[in-house]
């Protein structure tokens, strides 16, 4: 089996080295951050670098912040983004049901 999988961003496709055994998480990772890009992307038309740039400053002050602060707020940063993945989740589903009506 390769050690690259084949990923989705914002709607343009990525190969990264993974391996086998990390395939599940690193999906899991990129809906997330599909997800943060659209919404960054949506509040701001932003695109391209200055896009990424700026999901990363979130991420990391997320992260720091998280690192600082008790665990019923990790808990709640975590719920919130789990809420973020399922939304990205419904919305690809969404546009394949769509797409699927069509040929209908």
């Amino acid at each position: 089996m390769s050690n690259t999988l084949e990923v989705k961003l914002l709607g343009k496709e990525y190969r990264v080295a993974c391996e086998p055994g990390e395939r599940e998480s690193l999906r899991a990772a990129v809906a997330f951050l599909d997800g943060r890009l659209q919404e960054i992307s949506e509040k701001t038309r932003g695109s391209g670098e200055r896009l990424a740039v700026m999901a990363a400053l979130n991420l990391a002050h997320e992260f720091l912040a998280a690192k600082n602060t008790p665990a019923d707020v990790a808990i709640a940063l975590e719920s919130e983004a789990i809420q973020r993945r399922i939304n990205s989740i419904e919305a690809k589903l969404d546009e394949s049901l769509a797409q699927h009506e069509q040929l209908f």
